[in-house]
């Protein structure tokens, strides 16, 4: 939604909370204290709870969301959400939603947090199939010149691509979708990030059996040559002699980096390896719901993440998933 679409559709904060409340309870409003669906009214005076006549008990309608706890007016909370899920494909910035809506930065940055966890929230389920690109990226500033020395004091050249010490993300883009899925790489036990059974288990993750897969060259990729439970097989672009090769190539996946690096580099500056992965998820999910109505999706996400609680809260509050 523009500017104007927003302000027509939400003109009062009553508004917001009643969009709020259709998208919610879509199901039936259920008490979560004695489970009931029935004599439950919504407040006239405290539109933001409802009260259960079966166990004398009020309920609040963000309970279970990342609304929880939060004394800012949910029209700001729209306002913010409608900016992160259409505001072109590189983000805001929390210094830039401060200015926008009136809050502190400390308020802006923690509401635009809570987003990407929603944004992020989100099951794949081998959804991808037919024809997959795989590819990874390394974030992270680039190193100063000659900050790396060796025990006898001297320079040791920065690496670049793959003996780089930046943090590896890796993505999977589906062809006839479009959509994408992303992860940074931790390292494991054996404190390696980019390993084959590492990239295997991201695949398989996300794609169906039988997917044909393209890669480049990268030999951790090699385990798709032998047989896997998926039956996945692997097409091998070598860009050490081209990067196109009819059907084969992994332009769209690293179109998709060129985003997520533009948009960190641009408006976010800096990302700790800790946050990493809430940035992913916020480009994955403008990525993947372009073309579709991004702010009601990502209203939806909100509900069953909590500030104090983890999990999905579907079944206490009456929300079929």
């Amino acid at each position: 939604m523009h500017y104007f679409e927003f302000s027509e559709k939400f003109p009062t904060e009553r508004a917001c909370i009643e969009y709020f409340i259709k998208v919610r309870y879509q199901y039936g409003v259920s008490c979560p204290h004695c489970g009931t669906d029935e004599r439950i009214y919504h407040r006239s005076t405290r539109p933001r709870n409802f009260t259960c006549r079966n166990c004398d008990n009020d309920f609040s309608i963000f309970s279970g969301t990342i609304f929880e706890d939060s004394s800012t007016d949910l029209r700001k909370w729209f306002f913010a959400i409608n900016r992160m899920s259409h505001v072109g494909r590189k983000g805001v910035s929390a210094l830039q939603l401060k200015r926008e809506i009136g809050v502190t930065y400390k308020c802006a940055w923690r509401m635009l947090k809570l987003i990407r966890t929603a944004m992020g929230n989100h099951e794949m389920e081998r959804e991808f199939e037919a024809l997959v690109e795989i590819d990874e990226t390394y974030i992270g500033g680039k190193p100063r010149k000659g900050s790396n020395r060796d025990g006898n004091g001297g320079i040791v050249p920065n690496k670049r691509g793959r003996g780089t010490k930046k943090t590896p993300v890796v993505g999977v883009y589906e062809r006839d979708s479009k959509r994408v899925v992303a992860k940074v790489m931790r390292p494991n036990e054996e404190g390696k990030k980019l390993s084959g059974k590492q990239l295997l288990d991201v695949l398989e993750t996300a794609c169906r059996s039988g997917t044909q897969v393209m890669t480049d060259e990268f030999s951790g990729y090699n385990i798709l040559d032998r047989r896997n439970c998926n039956n996945m097989v692997r097409l091998v672009i070598d860009h050490s002699k081209g990067y196109v090769d009819g059907l084969i190539h992994t332009n769209s996946i690293e179109s998709f980096w060129a985003l997520l690096k533009r948009g960190i580099h641009g408006v976010y500056h800096h990302v700790s390896v800790k946050h990493l992965q809430k940035y992913v998820d916020e480009f994955v999910f403008r990525m993947n719901n372009r073309t579709k109505h991004a702010f009601g999706i990502l209203v939806r996400q909100c509900v069953g993440i909590s500030p104090r609680r983890t999990g999905l809260w579907f079944s206490l509050q009456g929300i079929r998933p």
